[in-house]
């Protein structure tokens, strides 16, 4: 029994066109880990912009991941990824919301007023 596979282009330029998306999307992921790391370490930047710029580096990495990587586009094929990726990202911000509410409502009930800490070290 032989098969005879007919030779078709468009799965070696499908190949060749992702190969190339993710060695773009490596490249700018380098890229931007290297000038997270160079500007947290740097003193040549104003020091109270630091957080803000490691931020927007950070988005920018997600996005390249996004994009080059898990080949999340807008197009209406990606309608699901795009919806799995929005209860994801809303699920996390509420378990992080969620733990530093209760954290800072533990923080506030937990701590004695300034009098009682008196009367403790007192007797």
């Amino acid at each position: 029994m032989q098969h005879d596979h007919a030779s078709d282009d468009t799965g070696e330029v499908s190949r060749e066109n992702t190969n190339r998306m993710y060695i773009i999307g490596l490249f700018l992921a380098v890229v931007l880990t290297a000038t997270s790391f160079w500007a947290a370490n740097t003193s040549i930047l104003w020091s109270a912009g630091v957080p803000l710029g490691l931020s927007v580096l950070a988005i920018a990495q997600m996005g390249v991941h996004l994009v080059f990587f898990l080949h999340i586009s807008t197009g209406p094929e990606d309608t699901n990824k795009v919806l799995a990726l929005a209860f994801g990202v809303l699920i996390v911000i509420l378990v992080v919301a969620g733990s530093l509410w209760i954290m800072t409502d533990l923080n506030q009930n937990m701590v004695l007023p300034a009098e009682l800490m008196d009367l403790h070290m007192q007797h």
